[in-house]
């Protein structure tokens, strides 16, 4: 594809994230349930979505798309958008303001840029491969602070709890050796935080690409680590481990613990 992908294409994504972010409105939006009450879809992440699939296809009309709503999914293209309209829906839902639109462009190699928007912090994350990671017009990069010192952000694998105990077991292993845990309930959100420096430590069992495409982007080019449960990049086309640090030593130190847990990925 002859397409280049440059700050002028970043620049313009941000743009139509931004504008779609007026979708996401304060009342009068409908709440359903996709499987059973801990997932949850509102009218809100319909609305945000279908704008976001429509502006960004006229951005690049031979690109493909990812979606968490509505089983949208076409792979078939070399560029590929992977879109979460409102990571955090079920704060979203009761009006908990850790949400946001977190958008990722794709190629063979992974992805090329990502913009996570969280509107009720007026926060706007971007990145773009080999060009840094950016809030607002100013660049971030990830703490240096050791592993002893670092916040851990994990979930309970809410929407696959028979995985729960093993979550349990291994945030407890890494609770004790670090300064202490927090959760936003936002994939994208935390890993934004973490290149801006404000956490060092990430686990979750099992997280859709959507929940973190946009995410890695940002916190490669902020100095961070991502990987899945053997070390290597998470998939971009389907579930995954993600396992993220501000540095390599605390990556690989939270590899070992999940190892000492579990031999494989139960999925």
């Amino acid at each position: 594809m002859a397409l280049t992908i440059n700050s002028e294409t970043l620049e313009s994504v941000k743009s139509i994230v931004k504008e779609a972010s007026s979708l996401m409105v304060k009342s009068g939006y409908r709440i359903m349930e996709k499987d059973g009450a801990v997932n949850l879809v509102t009218s809100s992440d319909l609305a945000v979505q279908d704008f976001l699939t429509g502006k960004l296809s006229e951005l690049i009309p031979e690109s493909g798309f990812i979606c968490e709503e509505e089983d949208f999914r076409d792979t078939s293209k070399e560029l590929i958008w992977i879109i979460d309209p409102i990571d955090g829906t079920a704060n979203y839902a009761r009006g908990i303001e850790d949400c946001c639109i977190s958008v990722a462009l794709a190629d063979g190699k992974g992805p090329v840029l990502g913009v996570v928007y969280s509107p009720s912090r007026g926060e706007m994350y971007s990145a773009l491969r080999g060009c840094g990671a950016f809030l607002g017009d100013e660049p971030i990069h990830v703490s240096g602070r050791p592993f002893s010192n670092g916040l851990l952000c994990c979930a309970m694998s809410t929407y696959r709890k028979e995985f729960a105990k093993t979550c349990s077991d291994i945030i407890y292993d890494v609770h004790m050796k670090c300064n202490d845990t927090r959760r936003w309930g936002s994939a994208a959100l935390e890993l934004c935080l973490m290149a801006k420096g404000v956490v060092e430590l990430y686990f979750e069992m099992r997280l859709q690409p959507w929940d973190y495409a946009a995410g890695e982007v940002i916190l490669t080019e902020a100095g961070g680590c991502i990987a899945t449960f053997d070390g290597g990049a998470p998939s971009l086309y389907a579930p995954s481990m993600v396992v993220a640090a501000n540095c390599r030593e605390s990556l690989e130190e939270l590899l070992r613990t999940v190892h000492r847990h579990m031999d494989a990925l139960p999925y």
